[in-house]
């Protein structure tokens, strides 16, 4: 029921995760695929197959989303090639462990960088386009980190966050261009950045048992929420934060 037939979606950090899963749902509802990624050529080039081996095309950049320059030159031949991008997807992003007081800043600034400058950096280069079109979707993945904050991991809970807000104020300002904003949040997933905490089976029975739903996702069960919010069906929905975590956070 849900189809993106002859459309053009731009998903950031799409080689694994999360990312891969949504460049490989995308395909499957009709959607022609570009994706970037940092440093793992084997898993851009099995997306890519992936994809094709759907019947749409797919376009792959090893861009470093942390520079505006590098993000430009991408969203530009993307748009060169295609002519348009229908739908953004801010996916990338990193987690890692930061405890205040150690003095580690370079740990803050590299997820600043990357969890939310890239946000700013893509939409920035990709709505103008959109604008041009008058109509458009761009799907935020947050976290519910960014709801209810997270210990030890304060400046992943911030960047998340700062999406959730920036995912509101982009709705109402870009509403005039019929381009909806909304956003999922997940929460625990069973992604190659839980990969190290996950290592540890008592622990991840610990969390299993902390989601009411008793199970942790794997990265399709959060690319499903943000096709639909990507598709027509969601053609009223702008400014929304979409918990998907089992109902281990409760709000709204």
């Amino acid at each position: 029921m849900i189809s993106l037939k002859d459309r053009k979606t731009l998903i950031t950090g799409g080689s694994r995760g999360i990312g891969r899963a949504a460049a490989l749902l995308f395909a499957e509802a009709g959607s022609d695929v570009a994706i970037n990624y940092q440093c793992r050529d084997k898993a851009a080039f099995e997306v890519k197959a992936g994809v094709e081996a759907k019947g749409r095309e797919c376009l792959i950049y090893k861009t470093e989303i942390s520079r505006k320059n590098d993000v430009d030159a991408m969203v530009e031949d993307v748009v060169r090639r295609w002519g348009r991008i229908d739908i953004l997807v801010n996916n990338a992003g990193i987690w890692t462990y930061l405890e205040l007081g150690s003095g580690d800043a370079d740990a803050w600034r590299e997820t600043i960088e990357v969890n939310l400058d890239s946000v700013f950096y893509f939409t920035n280069a990709v709505v103008p386009h959109m604008k041009k079109r008058n109509s458009g979707g761009i799907i935020n993945v947050g976290s519910t980190a960014g709801i209810r904050g997270e210990a030890l991991h304060s400046h992943y809970a911030a960047t998340k966050g700062a999406v959730n807000a920036l995912t509101k104020s982009w709705s109402v300002e870009f509403a005039p261009w019929n381009i909806r904003v909304n956003c999922v949040a997940p929460g625990w997933v069973d992604t190659d950045m839980c990969t190290d905490v996950f290592a540890d089976p008592a622990f991840r029975e610990s969390v299993r048992q902390s989601i009411p739903l008793k199970r942790i996702p794997p990265p399709e069960d959060i690319a499903g929420p943000i096709l639909f919010l990507a598709s027509d069906l969601a053609r009223h929905i702008t400014g929304a934060i979409l918990s998907v975590n089992g109902g281990s956070v409760l709000c709204g």
